[in-house]
Formats: structure tokens, sequence, C-alpha cells
């Protein structure tokens, strides 16, 4: 919930940007748009706020923000580099190949403040919603109290005003002593209040009136979109420009209604209804309730109101026209944003994977698993399937540690650092903990001995901005890079669920990318492990340490057999003993099961 909070707030610029950008379209384009087009507007602003609720897939973030994210993520802690003292247990099955290194992260902690940013939105809900309410119960009792109306003049009136409306409908109409002005309320059963005093005190036009504003909200289902209102004033409870903007849309709603009335009027009455609001502003007041819209507001959206009314011109064919045509354009700019919305299920740390036009089925693994948490993902040409153990791990992005190397070594053929034959890096003479790395390596010996500084030299020498462009065009998991060659795949920053490993081969196997064909064949031969007489088994192990405790452990690749490919990932997780060898032998001994590797 960190994470979703940190990229909540980002959405929130965005939606900052949104706001701004349909106040400067009704300032620069007022006269041209008609009243109900200045209402209908906002409509595009409570859309753009309902989607960094949804579960929709999301787009890069540009750079900006990315680095505000990764800021903010940061949370004061420090990052560690390469731990050489990590656990590299060998077991039987998979010795020879297996030799892989752990590399320590940040502790999987959520960020302090995203935590505390998180707590304190769900607060200020939670109090904007009891607000909300409480005001909720006391209509409610106010509509318990309320009596039918039985003024016969006043039901006169009423049923002339529906003929004008042109409303078949007859919407039930109370008296209370509990309301200051008229308001409409109820979604599947909406009724109208009219306050004793109206109808006892106020001349039979000016009922008319307010009976013309209240079923004007009526045929535009104004009630629900008070709901949706005040349901986004709970969520953004915090944020000082959707707040003014609704308050605006509140505004621009009673102005539309206006303009509904003023329709039916004689121009010798504009003047006449714009007297009853004066006449009502001392009494009247915008009702809080989350379904009910009436004629009354502020002191400051009644003179607005008023002013208009004093204006009014009915709109004419050609301003017609061109106040949608200025809809439209702006809803298609509304939505290039809409992208830069999304939270990605709430949450960046997972992955969106949709399963329609995707014959998945579940595995039963747990045996197999045993005191390991983890996934194991398999995408099998065969017959076009996926299978899946534990669907929500498998979705859920982690340090990819060294499996990222299969990439990083794309990065250096692609940029000319390295070459299919000349992919020699001389040894720095830095003294490793571990022998093999003490020497010159080749992208073989480096894939195969998981040589760390091989392919930290590779980012080093091709440089961030080449690494961000790779990441981006590859599509690896969220895609997000520090400063820093020596560590953006070795912190954690960077992020990739099973499920996007076993798609991201995929791409790899088939050349998805575009690169050079013997850069694919290179890497890809650097990453065989095992071959017989019948097919070939390739893959890249990898291991995030904790404080000293191998945590995590992943195995990647693919098996051929002739004419069938099966892709896999298997990441498995421990308080400690979590490695990438222990993956590898539990993903030899799960291919085995399946009859898909020896």
């Amino acid at each position: 919930m960190a994470d979703f909070m940190i990229a909540f707030l980002i959405c929130n610029v965005w939606l900052s940007l949104i706001a701004g950008m349909l106040f400067a379209v009704r300032r620069l384009f007022g006269k041209y748009l008609t009243s109900r087009t200045a209402y209908h507007l906002w409509f595009l602003l409570l859309g753009a706020c309902l989607v960094p609720l949804l579960p929709l897939p999301s787009i890069r973030m540009p750079q900006a923000f990315a680095v505000l994210k990764l800021l903010c993520a940061a949370d004061g802690s420090s990052r560690q580099g390469m731990a050489e003292d990590a656990l590299n247990v060998r077991p039987a099955g998979v010795a020879g190949w297996a030799h892989d290194i752990g590399i320590s992260v940040t502790s999987n902690a959520p960020s302090g403040i995203g935590q505390f940013l998180f707590c304190l939105w769900i607060a200020g809900a939670a109090l904007t919603a009891v607000f909300f309410l409480r005001h909720t119960m006391c209509f409610r009792r106010i509509r318990q109290s309320a009596l039918p109306l039985q003024n016969a003049d006043i039901r006169s009136i009423y049923r002339f005003c529906l003929r004008e409306m042109q409303i078949k409908k007859e919407i039930p109409v109370y008296s209370t002593a509990f309301l200051r002005s008229p308001v409409i309320a109820g979604f599947f059963k909406p009724c109208i209040y009219l306050p004793i005093q109206v109808i006892c005190d106020c001349p039979a036009r000016q009922v008319r009136y307010m009976l013309l504003h209240e079923l004007s909200h009526y045929r535009h289902r104004d009630t629900l979109v008070q709901l949706l209102m005040k349901l986004t004033r709970i969520v953004y409870w915090f944020h000082p420009v959707i707040l003014y903007a609704l308050s605006q849309m509140h505004t621009d709603r009673e102005t539309a209604c206006d303009a509904s009335v003023l329709k039916l009027l004689h121009p010798d009455a504009y003047a006449d209804y714009g007297n009853t609001l004066l006449d009502l502003a001392q009494h009247v007041s915008a009702p809080s309730f989350p379904s009910a819209a009436g004629i009354g507001g502020t002191m400051a959206q009644i003179k607005k109101r008023v002013l208009h009314i004093a204006a009014y011109q009915p709109a004419t064919k050609k301003q017609r026209a061109q106040s949608t045509l200025a809809l439209l354009l702006t809803a298609a700019a509304v939505s290039a944003f809409l992208p830069l919305l999304s939270t990605q299920a709430a949450d960046n740390s997972r992955y969106f994977f949709s399963e329609q036009g995707r014959q998945v089925r579940s595995l039963d693994l747990a045996e197999a698993f045993g005191s390991y948490n983890g996934s194991f993902v398999l995408y099998d040409t065969a017959d076009n399937s996926w299978q899946i153990y534990q669907k929500d791990a498998a979705l859920t992005r982690m340090p990819p540690a060294s499996t990222y190397k299969i990439y990083s070594a794309l990065l250096g053929l692609e940029t000319g650092t390295i070459t299919p034959d000349q992919s020699v890096i001389r040894w720095n003479g830095r003294r490793y903990s571990y022998e093999s790395w003490n020497a010159d390596q080749d992208l073989t010996s480096a894939m195969k001995n998981s040589v760390n500084w091989y392919f930290q030299a590779i980012d080093t020498r091709a440089g961030m901005d080449e690494a961000r462009r790779h990441i981006q065009k590859i599509g690896y998991g969220n895609q997000m890079a520090n400063n820093d060659p020596a560590s953006y795949w070795t912190d954690g920053t960077l992020k990739i669920s099973p499920v996007e490993q076993v798609e991201l081969l995929q791409k790899f196997y088939h050349n998805a990318f575009g690169f050079a064909p013997e850069h694919i064949e290179a890497v890809k031969q650097a990453i065989q492990l095992e071959s017989d007489g019948s097919g070939a088994l390739y893959g890249k192990t990898g291991t995030v340490a904790c404080e000293g405790n191998n945590i995590s452990g992943w195995l990647v690749g693919f098996v051929e057999k002739g004419s069938r490919t099966c892709f896999f990932a298997t990441n498995i997780q421990k308080e400690s003993h979590a490695d990438g060898s222990a993956a590898a032998q539990l993903t030899l001994d799960i291919l085995a099961k399946l009859h898909i590797w020896k």
C-alpha cells in the first residue's frame, strides 16, 4: 500500500494539470460554451479521478516523476551493493551451472513515508465519510417526517410543470418543516421536498420556478452526479484543486438547470426568476446530502447564477455546435492523460495480467515447494497454455537479482560494448571473494560464474540513459532505474514479476525486440545449462539477500524440444536459505514431474 500511495500522489499531480486545463478551457472559450456544456466539462475530471483507483495497466511515467517516486520510496534507508559473502549452496542436481551470487537489497519493509501518507489519507477519507454519513442520517430523518403535499393549488402547478418539462412520470412531492430550500433526492425513487415556508409564503409563480428547477435536476440525473461528487470529495479530501473544481462544478450544475428553466420562460420572466433566487438567498443553502440536489447554494454561487440569468440569451444552433466541438476536443486532450493516471491495480508493485483469450490452469505444487513461499509459472507453446502455481505471488514484482544479466548482456551487444566475437572485458584487478571472478571474462564465463563486475562494466560503458532506454524498449518489469549503472538492478529499484519474466523470455526467444539476430543467439548460447539428444535447457539463476540472509531465489529460462518450447520462471522466498541454487533444484524437480525435462 505504500507503493500505491506514492503512485497515487504522483497521479494527483496529473489530476491538478487536468483540472487546470478545464479551468483554462472555461476561461478562454467560455463565450462559445453553453451552460450545459460548461457543466459537462467537469464530468471529464470526475472520470479522471476514478482512473487511479481502477485495475488498469499503466504506462511508463516520465523520468522526472519516476525519480520522485524513487526518492519517496527510499525513506532514507541505505542501499547496499553486492554481497560477496552471500551463501552459495549448490545442490548436487545443479552442480556445475548454478554459480549464483546473492545480491543484497534494502529490507522489504514498506516505505515509512508511504505508510504514513497512506494511513493519513485513509484517516482523512474516513472522517469525511463519517461527516457525509451524518448528513445522510439527518436527511433520512427529514424524509421520514415529511408528509405528502396536500396543497391543491401547488399540486396543480406541479402537474403543469411536469407537462412543461415533458416528464411523464409523476415524481412524489412532500412538504417538510426541516428544510430551508427545495431539493430532489433519491436515485431509484426520486422525491421532491418543499419547505412549508415556501409553500405558505411564496407566490405561485416562484413555486413554479422552484419546481421546474428541481424537475430539471431529475431530467439530468443530477442526484446520481451529486453522489459521485460526494464520493470524489471523500477520496480527494486533501486535494485543494479538485475540491475547488467540485465547488465550481456545483455552480455550473445549478447554472445549467437555471438555463433549462429559462428556456421554458418568456424573456419578460427572466428577471422575475432571478429575483426569486435573490428573495431566497437569505434562506437557501447548498444541500449537503449525498443523494440530494437543489436550487440552493452559497451566497457566492447564487451571485454568479443571478449574473448569468441577467445576461442569459438562448443558445443558437451555431453556439451549440461550437460548444459540442469544444467538449469533444477537450475530452480528447484529457484522454491523453488517462494512461498516466493508472496505478496498475492500485499497486505499482504488481503486474496486471489479463487471462482473457488465454488458457490458464492452476498447478498444485505445495508439496514440492515445502517450506518455501513463492510461485512457478510455465508457458507451453505445444498447446498455447499457461500453468501457474500461486498466481498472486506470480504477479508480485520483486528484485530480479542476477536474472537481469540476460538483458544486461543484450544491452552490451546492442550498444557495441561487446560483440559476439569479442566479448572479453579485462579484470579490473580488484580481489573478490570468488576466485572465478578474479580473471578476464567473456560473455559465457561471466554468465556461468554470475560475475557481477562484468555486467556492471557493460552498464557503465553504455551509460544510464542508454540503460533506461533499453529497459523501456524491452518493457522490463516496473521499468524503474536509479542513476547508478553499478546498482540499478542490484539495489531493489528495478523489479519484475515471475509472469513478466516468462513473457519477456518469449519476446527474447522470438526476438520481438527487433535486435540483431546474432546478439540474441549469443546470449542464448551463454545461458545454455544442459543439452542432450532430445533438447536443451536454458536459464539463469538469481539470489536476493537481505542482512546476510538469502531470502529470495530465482531460476528463469526455457526448454527446447523439437518444435516445442516451454518457458518458465520459479521464485522461492524464505527468511534464509532461499537462493538461486535451491530454486534451480526445485525447478528441475517440477519440470521432471511435468515430463518437460529429465
